[in-house]
Order: structure tokens, then C-alpha cells, then sequence
């Protein structure tokens, strides 16, 4: 796979650290694979500044977040091999080329769409698989080893423990975090995760092609659409979906499923996909009547929340629209254009 891909040739860890224009020494620091952070109280000895998010159902999510130095190691080793070795050909999330409009346009105009959720999908994927896709590259095991160790991490119990009661986590997302597993926050988590998960993806694309119908996967989600065929099954394709996830090492977010019949409104990752891809009404008018205050109060009296990058937040916002609807996104670029910044 190294000369197929093009990937660096790297026999041994001395090569790595040449590699990465560092002594072997330094690299095996960044690279933790004694999991040092996970009992290091002094964030200036972390490698990673840690954020915790609420979630639903009183879970958080813990945004991990490498500081510049193992950034710029985790980029090269994206860009030079991590990022070289395509995914299946129905992961369309962190990839060139692909995007929500990709992911969603299989799933236009179907009887029936099937949408369901990985649980904890990062956090989920513990160190030892990361160190089996450098393995399956071709790099001998103390290469794969500091290589998995540099993109992976095992956060300090005190960054939960110093958590609110409201905030905690719960039983299973601590030892999840407290063992080495993908970061989410670090470059390298997205294409590593789309690579691990690739077993996953051809079994459950050979499922779905069992029924006739479509399958495809942005990040954490799994979406299935199909004729009456599958419409009718829907619910035992579920079983069988959710049980080939199990033996593929995920767990399914039972709460998050849904079946979605041609009748009510099918959306996927934010798409709307009935009859094209568009987003909601809802959506629109929301993102219209905040774009519209601005132009006539300012930028400043809608940012309710401080978002510290408030013009390239609402930019994008734009642009997401018109990538999936032309003409409504026209109108909101008008407005955007608008604005007195």
C-alpha cells in the first residue's frame, strides 16, 4: 500500500523521526503512548486544551484540541499519508469532492429513507484500531505505534471530575475518554475514523445492496433509502443494521433512528431529499429574519451568544444555502451584502 498510495517510506521510528525533522526522543513525547496526559494536572504540560459541550439526553461532548506543535505534526501526517489512502466509496464526510449535497443526493425521491447514528463515534475508536490502519498501510509496528500514539489521546480524569453535576459524564463516555482514542478536535480524527470504519462501510453497503436500496455515511451518520421493498422490511433492516455495527465495534444511538416515509418530511444531515436536495422552510426564515435585523440594527444586536467570528459564521451559513438552493441562497447573499460590517 506505501508504494501504491505514494506514501513516505518509513522502515523504523528513527526514519519517522526524520521524517518529521525531530529527535526520536521529542517525537515519542508527542506521540504519548505511555498516555502521560491522562494524569498530567498542568495544562502547560498538555498536549491538548479540553472544552466540554452539552448534548442531549444529559450526555456532553469533550472537544479535544491539540496546541500548535502536535497540530503541525497531526497536518503533515494528514496531508502525507493519512489523507493519500481513500475511504470507502460511501464515506462522504471530511473528503474531497464530497459534502452534505453528495451525501444526500442518492437518498432524492425515495420511498423511503432509514437515517441512524453512531454513538460517541470518535471516542469510540480506541487506539489499537488507529494502530491497525497504519498497519494496514504497510508501516512495521513501531512506526504504526508513535504514529496512532501522535493521533490519538487519553484525556485527564480532572477534565470531567472539575465539571458541573449537570455537565458530567456519563460512566461510559469517561472510561471512553479516558482511554487513548480519536480525538475530536484534532486534523487527523476525521479521515482516521473514515479509514477504521471501512469494514463497516463495505458490510453495510453489501447489506443495503441485498435490498436494492442506497447506502451512504457522513461522519457518525448511516443513511439507507429505498423502494417499497425495503419500506417494508424497515424495521428489521434496523436488527440488522444496528447488529453489524456491534460486530464492527460501534454502538448505535438507538434515540437517533429514524424511518422516514415519503409522506412526511426525509431529511438527511440537514437536507431536505423528497424531491430535491433543499433545506426546510424553517431554516430559511430563520437565517433570512436574522441576516434582514442585521442589515437594519447591525451585526452586533444579533449575536446574542458572542460568537467571536460573527461575520464568517453567518458567510458560511450563506454559502451552506446556496450550495443546496441556488435561488433562496441568492436572495440571502443579497441581504448579507447588505450589511454594514
Amino acid at each position: 500500500m506505501i508504494g501504491r498510495f505514494r506514501l513516505p517510506n518509513l522502515q523504523d521510528d528513527f526514519d519517522l523521526a526524520d521524517w518529521f525533522r525531530l529527535p526520536l526522543s521529542r517525537l515519542a513525547w508527542y506521540a504519548d503512548c505511555r498516555n502521560v496526559e491522562r494524569t498530567t494536572h498542568s495544562e502547560q504540560l498538555r498536549h491538548y486544551r479540553y472544552r466540554l459541550l452539552a448534548k442531549r439526553f444529559g450526555q456532553v461532548r469533550l472537544i479535544e484540541s491539540p496546541k500548535p506543535r502536535l497540530k503541525t505534526l497531526q497536518r503533515a501526517a494528514l496531508e502525507e499519508i493519512v489523507g493519500k489512502v481513500p475511504p470507502h466509496r460511501a464515506a462522504h464526510g471530511f473528503r474531497r469532492g464530497h459534502s452534505i449535497k453528495t451525501n444526500a443526493l442518492l437518498h432524492v425521491g425515495q420511498r423511503v429513507v432509514i437515517r441512524m447514528d453512531l454513538e460517541d463515534f470518535f471516542p469510540s475508536i480506541t487506539v489499537a484500531r488507529v494502530r491497525g490502519v497504519f498497519r494496514g498501510m504497510g508501516y512495521p509496528r513501531d512506526v504504526a505505534t508513535l504514529l496512532a500514539g501522535l493521533c490519538t489521546n487519553a484525556a485527564p480524569s480532572s477534565v470531567w471530575l472539575a465539571a458541573t453535576t449537570g455537565d458530567r459524564l456519563a460512566f461510559n463516555q469517561a472510561s471512553q475518554y479516558s482511554a487513548p482514542h480519536l480525538p475530536q478536535g484534532a486534523p487527523t480524527s476525521p479521515a482516521l475514523a473514515n479509514l477504521v470504519a471501512y469494514r463497516l462501510d463495505c458490510r453495510l453497503a453489501g447489506l443495503a445492496a441485498a435490498l436494492d436500496c442506497n447506502y451512504t455515511r457522513y461522519a457518525d451518520d448511516l443513511v439507507f433509502s429505498g423502494d417499497d421493498h425495503l419500506a417494508r422490511r424497515a424495521k428489521r433492516f434496523c436488527t440488522h443494521v444496528a447488529a453489524t455495527a456491534m460486530d464492527e465495534g460501534f454502538q448505535l444511538n438507538f434515540r437517533k433512528t429514524r424511518i422516514m416515509r415519503a409522506s412526511q418530511r426525509q431529511q438527511v444531515a440537514g437536507v431536505v431529499v423528497n424531491s430535491h436536495p433543499n433545506v426546510s422552510r424553517s431554516e430559511f426564515d430563520r437565517l433570512k429574519a436574522t441576516l434582514t435585523n442585521c442589515a437594519r440594527h447591525g451585526p452586533a444586536s444579533q449575536n446574542r451568544d458572542g460568537h467571536p467570528h460573527w461575520q464568517q459564521h453567518l458567510a458560511g451559513r450563506v454559502a451552506h444555502f446556496e450550495m443546496l438552493n441556488p435561488a433562496r441562497g441568492a436572495k440571502l447573499r443579497a441581504l448579507f451584502e447588505s450589511i454594514s460590517w
